[in-house]
């Protein structure tokens, strides 16, 4: 019984602070086809007194977050599953509030067509020190699943495309050291950024976060350096062309549509 009354509350404050923030608006799809209706939802989580005396300077977060419609039972249900509010950073919106870590959160739809939702979510906030994070989600519309690269890639041409990836991050790390050299930076600095690289390779296993756009792919590698020598680390974005990554493409698969 206690349980039941702690997620009606719950519900009951996700419904007030979402009345607070005003109406939803719906974003354009980018796609032609194939698209889902995304809506803007705006939320304040204003804290608890206790906690905003402690922290003054914490007392909102503010929260923008999609609402996927427009999609046919089955597969909205699987799609909002996916994009779950808690599986985004594995934080609910009454946690948030709870804690003082958060000062915003929120999204960007890199693409929504093809029957093909792309979409980002970063949010932003400091404990003993400011931090960011951000996290990717491609979503096959045709049914709601997440997209992995084994459903868009020939499964024997994996070890392929990822020598590809990896020849692009491997020179991202070169040019970081290049750079540090050249500016006359810090010997320890360079020793630290040096050894910091040692262990970054992209496996096979990064292949599966990507970005789709209307003219390629984007593999995202997150070097995961810790905020001490983040100044050092790869950007970890490295875009390929459709026709580039022709060889590698299933003609059956979610992105054949982009090399017929």
């Amino acid at each position: 019984m206690q349980k039941i009354l702690l997620v009606f509350l719950s519900f009951l404050t996700f419904t007030s602070v979402n009345t607070r923030a005003g109406q939803a608006s719906t974003a354009k799809p980018t796609g032609s086809e194939g698209h889902a209706v995304i809506q803007r939802r705006r939320i304040v989580l204003v804290r608890s007194a206790q906690l905003v005396k402690e922290f003054p300077h914490k007392k909102r977060a503010v929260v923008i977050y999609p609402v996927v419609t427009g999609l046919s039972a089955p597969v909205l249900h699987r799609a909002r599953l996916v994009l779950d509010f808690k599986n985004i950073f594995d934080y609910s919106l009454k946690e948030y509030r709870e804690d003082t870590w958060l000062d915003e959160f929120s999204y960007v739809v890199n693409h929504n067509g093809n029957y093909l939702l792309d979409i980002t979510f970063s949010q932003s906030g400091s404990g003993a020190y400011p931090d960011d994070q951000s996290r990717h989600f491609l979503i096959d519309l045709r049914n709601g699943n997440i997209i992995k690269a084994s459903d868009v890639f020939e499964a024997e041409k994996l070890g392929l495309l990822n020598g590809l990836v990896n020849r692009r991050l491997q020179s991202e790390l070169k040019t970081i050291l290049e750079s540090l050299r050249d500016s006359k930076s810090d010997p320890e600095d360079i020793r630290i950024a040096n050894e910091a690289q040692e262990p970054l390779e992209f496996k096979v296993e990064n292949l599966d976060d990507f970005a789709v756009g209307a003219k390629g792919v984007t593999f995202l590698y997150d070097a995961g350096y810790p905020h001490a020598i983040q100044a050092f680390e790869p950007i970890g974005n490295y875009f390929f062309s459709y026709s580039e990554l022709k060889p590698y493409i299933k003609r059956d698969g979610p992105l054949g549509q982009f090399i017929q």
